[in-house]
């Protein structure tokens, strides 16, 4: 018998995705405290090979009291073709994980064959067919050339992750606090996501610095296009949280945007000078889309 699967949060309204290491009990259970809309359980890279079994093994807990805290559970497996990737997805799917994420993804091949290896998963645990979504991890130029194809291989796929350490080192870029050396492959990721019809997650901010600067990656981050952003230290999902969703203010000045044109169209006007700007239809698209943003996310607050 297929378990039916509950109401998620919807892909749009993910805006922060915690990375955690996958064997550190402590931390992945006070995941929730973060705040953040996806947690990950990380196989990968924050966790080594000898730990790998104890992250297995912790997945069913840890799977369980993320669900029970209302929490999207998300966990990255090791690469199907190495060592320990079929272990790490056999063994999780047991636990019944919203979403697997795959590292290193450079071709549309690696996510149909992890599509089938769930597929078969899901029917082995009674879990509802189709329910565990796909999330490809982009950390190549290979990759990322190849993203339409590999967001299109299978219909688990609704959003994809973009790396940076992995991506700057393939580039031979130095890496910066402000990321300039990787804005390019930001708005380029962001740019085939859109064209799939698939969320873009942008890269992880990985430094310690002060909160100044990672506020001002996120905004940027907004400002590209960006509805959600990844993180590995907890106290900052909050803060992706605050600025990926729209302020008070913003909310306020849209909902006078929208009156003013409609009450311009309703008087046969086409445009309408507000503030000393004039409000066309464009304009006026955008603060609808704004303003349904932010209906969205406060359904799912909390």
């Amino acid at each position: 018998m297929q378990t039916q699967t509950p109401a998620r949060r919807p892909v749009h309204c993910r805006r922060s995705w915690l990375f955690l290491p996958g064997a550190d009990e402590a931390a992945l259970l006070a995941g929730p405290s973060s705040q953040a809309d996806v947690l990950m359980q990380e196989f990968e890279d924050f966790t080594t090979p000898a730990n790998r079994p104890q992250a297995r093994r912790l997945a069913p807990t840890v799977i369980d009291q993320w669900r029970r805290a209302g929490v999207l559970c998300a966990v990255r497996i090791n690469p199907l073709d190495s060592v320990d990737g079929p272990a790490d997805l056999a063994a999780v799917m047991a636990a019944r994980p919203d979403i697997i994420a795959m590292p290193k993804v450079n071709e549309a091949a690696q996510i149909v064959r992890l599509d089938q290896a769930i597929g078969r998963l899901e029917s082995v645990h009674g879990i509802a067919t189709g329910s565990t979504e796909i999330l490809p991890n982009i950390e190549s130029a290979r990759g990322l050339v190849n993203l339409a194809a590999i967001a299109a291989a299978s219909e688990r796929v609704n959003a994809c992750l973009l790396a940076s350490e992995d991506l700057a080192t393939d580039l031979g870029a130095e890496r910066h606090p402000d990321a300039l050396e990787l804005a390019y492959a930001r708005q380029r990721f962001l740019l085939e996501c859109r064209a799939a019809g698939v969320e873009a997650v942008d890269f992880p901010y990985t430094w310690s610095s002060g909160t100044d600067v990672l506020i001002d990656e996120i905004n940027t981050a907004r400002r590209f296009g960006f509805r959600a952003k990844s993180c590995v230290h907890p106290p900052h999902a909050a803060l992706i949280n605050q600025h990926l969703s729209p302020s008070q203010a913003d909310v306020d000045q849209a909902m006078r945007l929208v009156a003013a044109f409609e009450q311009a169209r309703a008087d046969g006007r086409e445009r309408v000078l507000l503030d000393g700007s004039l409000v066309e239809l464009p304009t006026y698209t955008h603060a609808t889309r704004l303003l349904a943003r932010h209906r969205q996310l406060q359904d799912w607050a909390g």
